[in-house]
């Protein structure tokens, strides 16, 4: 099994984790680093919808927690809806501060389609402060 195929494994059976009682929409995610270590999320929703959070971030988060990792090469979304779902603009956001342009995102949906886009063709504007390096300032060591 390569890369791709494992990452898609891991985004679907995050989806079975998904807390999404209220929009009955799950979503799991899982990041592929740079050192090919694989990191997932699912998504997490609250009643009040402001605080809930999506799948991707979750996956990020989680890389960046348990191991510092700064870099992701690929990412794989799996939706509880028929069609692939792209991230929301927040999601792809996020994805670009720890990812190049060139970052491969795949869709599926649970109607077994598939969708492959990089994160330019989805965010080809992406903000930036400029400061995007693998630096000590940037993991937050001093």
């Amino acid at each position: 099994m390569n890369d791709m195929q494992k990452l898609v494994e891991r985004a679907l059976s995050a989806v079975a984790r998904s807390y999404s009682v209220y929009s009955g929409f799950a979503v799991g995610a899982a990041v592929l680093t740079d050192t090919g270590e694989i990191y997932v999320g699912t998504n997490v929703e609250n009643a009040s919808y402001g605080l809930s959070i999506c799948a991707e971030r979750v996956a990020i988060c989680n890389m960046v927690s348990a191991c510092g990792a700064r870099r992701i090469m690929a990412i794989a979304i799996v939706a509880s809806k028929d069609n692939p779902v792209v991230p929301c603009g927040a999601c792809l956001q996020f994805i670009s501060e720890f990812a190049e342009p060139g970052c491969i995102i795949v869709t599926l949906g649970s109607g077994g389609d598939v969708k492959y886009d990089t994160l330019s063709d989805l965010l080809p504007n992406a903000f930036t402060l400029g400061k995007r390096e693998d630096s000590d300032e940037r993991s937050g060591t001093p």
